[in-house]
């Protein structure tokens, strides 16, 4: 796993990317909170406003032609072709150029996978929940049904929740050690009686290499939200707006 340092769009940022995704001419970009082209959080509306939707033109994104879903905090999986709502899931794949898929956030992690000798793209919603529920291997499954090959993927993970931050308690810690016996207490460190800090992003580049992706293709922000608050959107810190992460196929 290699830390990515971003690059940050506007100032104040109203985006970051990733070198190697850019250096791949993968259009991609994650938000903070002074983008102003998505909805609060399960508005009606659907997911951005339509005066946003020229927002991320300078990334070479058009959010007119995103696809989105609602995340259900699982692994499910949409195969797209277009954009538009997708259903109930937590993993968008596509082989289809110039469609962007979009991931929301505001503390969960945005993993972003692409194969570039397939042409194929998966982004995905992972929180402890999908986690839990095999969300990061679902997403390298999904890459390898849209022709895609787990070895020679460049794995992204976006801005979220960091250890210092994410403490959880009997419950959930319970759900991991019946999903993850042996390799759980790796991703945890005690916090005092019935609680940990748990390290989501240790967790996911454990599981995606699990999955087959190479340990040095494996790039993660490691930039926390709970931390940056000021600069991005937090649940835990009470703020009800969205990050959205969204990439499309060259």
């Amino acid at each position: 796993m290699t830390y990515a340092p971003l690059v940050p769009h506007g100032d104040p940022p109203r985006y970051f990317t990733f070198p190697s995704l850019t250096a791949l001419r993968v259009a991609h970009a994650t938000t903070t909170r002074h983008f102003d082209g998505a909805t609060p959080f399960r508005d009606p509306s659907g997911p951005f406003r339509l005066e946003g939707t020229s927002g991320l033109d300078d990334a070479g994104i058009d959010l007119s032609r995103a696809a989105y879903a609602r995340q259900m905090h699982g692994a499910a999986v949409a195969e797209l072709t277009g954009g538009g709502f997708a259903g109930e899931v937590d993993v968008l794949a596509t082989k289809s150029p110039g469609v962007p898929l979009a991931i929301f956030t505001a503390d969960c992690l945005a993993v972003t996978l692409y194969d570039a000798d397939a042409r194929a793209l998966v982004l995905a919603h992972v929180g402890w929940r999908g986690t839990v529920r095999g969300a990061p291997q679902s997403a390298v499954a999904a890459l390898e049904r849209v022709g895609g090959r787990a070895g020679r993927t460049l794995a992204t993970i976006a801005p979220s929740i960091g250890p210092c931050c994410y403490e959880v308690d009997e419950p959930v810690i319970g759900d991991f050690a019946e999903r993850y016996p042996g390799r759980w207490d790796r991703w945890v460190a005690s916090a005092g009686p019935g609680h940990w800090m748990l390290d989501l992003w240790t967790a996911n580049e454990e599981l995606l290499m699990s999955a087959g992706v190479a340990r040095e293709r494996i790039e993660t922000a490691r930039l926390c939200t709970a931390c940056n608050a000021d600069l991005l959107f937090s649940y835990r810190k009470g703020n009800r707006g969205r990050l959205v992460t969204v990439a499309a196929l060259p």
